[in-house]
């Protein structure tokens, strides 16, 4: 998804730069825009590819922008709120909204829901069913892994965990956001889990246990 421009719009300048420097990182460009008003005369401009919509903003709120927008735009769009009501999600997914997020939220959360809902929107963008990254093979239909022909006995987290790091070559990923996106945010045990699965992917790698390789003081990589 690395290279898409997401624009975040909401009048708390603190939330659009966490926002921003977290979806930056993840190679998202991000455009700001302080209210609706603002917005829409930018989305002619830059054509974001996802919106990011607080609803309680002055001028305009999110709910009656995303009104004027879907009249004009076909546009994936994503309600980031403090209301946590249930008919305000059913209102906003109603307007035409494709997901709704509650404040205060993780980041990890919101690049996973940004991520999904770009799927969506963009089926073309999905990953092949099957693909291969030097001498490892992946067959996300039957969850199955190779290496150079010979195939990896893994369990499903094991699995689940290695695609998360070959399909990003290259990216550093924290023990905080591999537990997030392997184990869900639900999940209450320690890094040392990610470690551990580390560990016996390592050993089940055997000569290519280097792909995986330890970036010390942040986490792991996928090196081909």
């Amino acid at each position: 998804m690395n290279g898409l421009k997401v624009m975040i719009i909401d009048d708390e300048e603190a939330m659009r730069q966490l926002v921003s420097t977290f979806l930056e990182k993840e190679g998202y460009t991000v455009i700001q825009a302080a209210n609706g008003m603002e917005a829409l005369s930018a989305i002619d401009q830059q054509m974001p590819d996802l919106l990011i919509v607080d609803v309680m903003m002055p001028y305009m709120d999110g709910y009656s922008f995303t009104k004027e927008v879907k009249r004009k735009y076909d546009l994936p769009l994503i309600f980031l709120s403090a209301k946590g009501e249930e008919w305000d999600k059913i209102h906003g997914l109603k307007l035409g909204g494709d997901d709704y997020i509650v404040k205060p939220f993780h980041p990890g959360e919101l690049l996973a829901r940004i991520e999904s809902v770009l799927r969506r929107a963009n089926p073309s963008s999905r990953p092949t069913d099957r693909y291969t990254i030097g001498p490892l093979a992946l067959d996300a239909n039957a969850y199955k892994a190779t290496v150079n022909g010979k195939a990896l006995s893994l369990t499903l987290k094991e699995y689940e965990l290695l695609v998360r790091l070959a399909q990003n070559p290259g990216k550093v990923f924290s023990r905080e956001q591999l537990l997030q996106l392997v184990w869900g945010e639900d999940y209450n045990g320690s890094e040392r889990t990610v470690d551990t699965h580390v560990k016996t992917l390592r050993l089940k790698l055997k000569d290519q246990a280097s792909l995986i390789q330890t970036v010390w003081g942040v986490g792991y990589k996928f090196e081909v």
